[in-house]
């Protein structure tokens, strides 16, 4: 077990599973590389928390719960990179926005991350597909998928 301080939950012991290493780190925080993967509170909610630093954290959803159309067309290269070979090696989780202004919950299908399950290390692709934006409306796909 892994001591870490968490910006949601307060000091917790984590499993060395839980820990993910992006060797690039994520758009915009490159610097940092290593994360651990939180069961939220609120289903079906991930957090991405820092290891580095404890107000560094990513609340993150299963894109496909919610959109299930939704394809990762990602570099070969990149994907190899991290271990990855085929599509059931991977791990795809999608950054989600909660607004404190009470406006619609997002997620992020233009820049998913995906990791390989084998060696937890991952990386953040960009995708090209216009059908992925920065900003999809998860309760409205939600609705729309019928879940």
């Amino acid at each position: 077990m892994i001591r870490i301080q968490t910006k949601a939950y307060g000091p917790l012991d984590v499993d060395e599973r839980q820990v993910l290493h992006f060797p690039d780190g994520l758009l915009g925080f490159e610097k940092f590389k290593d994360y651990a993967l939180l069961d939220a509170a609120q289903k079906p909610f991930f957090y991405l928390q820092s290891m580095d630093i404890s107000e560094l954290a990513f609340v993150l959803i299963d894109p496909f719960l919610f959109r299930p159309d939704y394809s990762v067309d990602a570099d070969d290269a990149l994907l190899s990179s991290v271990g990855i070979e085929r599509p059931e090696d991977a791990l795809v989780l999608s950054i989600v926005t909660v607004p404190a202004d009470g406006s619609p919950i997002t997620a992020n299908l233009m820049g998913p991350l995906i990791v390989d399950r084998a060696s937890r290390r991952g990386v953040q692709a960009v995708m090209t597909d216009p059908r992925w934006q920065t900003k999809h409306d998860v309760l409205a796909e939600l609705a729309a998928a019928g879940k």
